[in-house]
């Protein structure tokens, strides 16, 4: 179990951090910690997605009792989550580093809400922190605990699970859609006088 758990605990580690560090994203209001994080997230989404294929790819090979093949049973509910990861979150946090940089040359410019809009995509966040909640029953079984033994318990788990990727989407996309209408371009108003009626 000693082995299995430290299979699975780095893996969490690395999607638990890409989460924190892409919730934090939004919030930074200088463009060059937002290209600083940004690439801290990258690095961190790119080692996560290694580290479960890896760690998926080991299970496959494996005789079926290691620990690595047990550390991989216990990955195949991350393992969706971090296939959205690498496809969609990687691309859009790849996009938004390059974005950070075109400020490169005012390192102390504010960010632009659109860069913190990009940032608060459901795209870039939730895919990792749905992974890193997902590698959560993997460490309880490797800890001993067994939560598909007692059904009065699965259930509930499954519930509270289900809650919580769906209020961190909700969060997600409000606090996107708020900073996607600050960037929105001012409507002109009409300089003809809104009075009386002109024939």
């Amino acid at each position: 179990m000693e082995s299995q758990l430290s299979i699975l605990l780095p893996v969490a580690a690395v999607w638990l951090a890409a989460g924190v560090v892409a919730d934090g994203l939004p919030r930074l209001r200088n463009t060059r910690m937002l290209r600083r994080r940004t690439g801290w997230l990258l690095v961190l989404a790119l080692t996560g997605v290694a580290l479960t294929a890896a760690v998926l790819g080991g299970g496959l090979f494996s005789a079926g009792t290691a620990p690595i093949d047990r550390a991989a049973a216990g990955l195949i509910l991350a393992a969706g989550p971090a296939l959205v990861a690498a496809v969609c979150s990687v691309r859009r946090i790849r996009r938004l580093w390059a974005g950070a940089g075109a400020f490169v040359s005012a390192p102390a410019a504010p960010a632009p809400h659109g860069l913190r809009a990009a940032a608060a995509h459901p795209l870039v966040g939730l895919p990792l922190q749905v992974t890193a909640l997902a590698t959560v029953p993997a460490l309880i079984a490797a800890a001993g605990a067994d939560l598909g033994a007692d059904p009065g318990v699965t259930g509930p788990a499954i519930t509270v699970g289900a809650l919580a990727v769906i209020a961190i989407g909700v969060r997600h996309a409000l606090r996107h859609n708020r900073l996607a209408e600050r960037a929105q371009p001012a409507v002109a108003r009409s300089t003809r006088a809104a009075g009386a009626l002109h024939v």
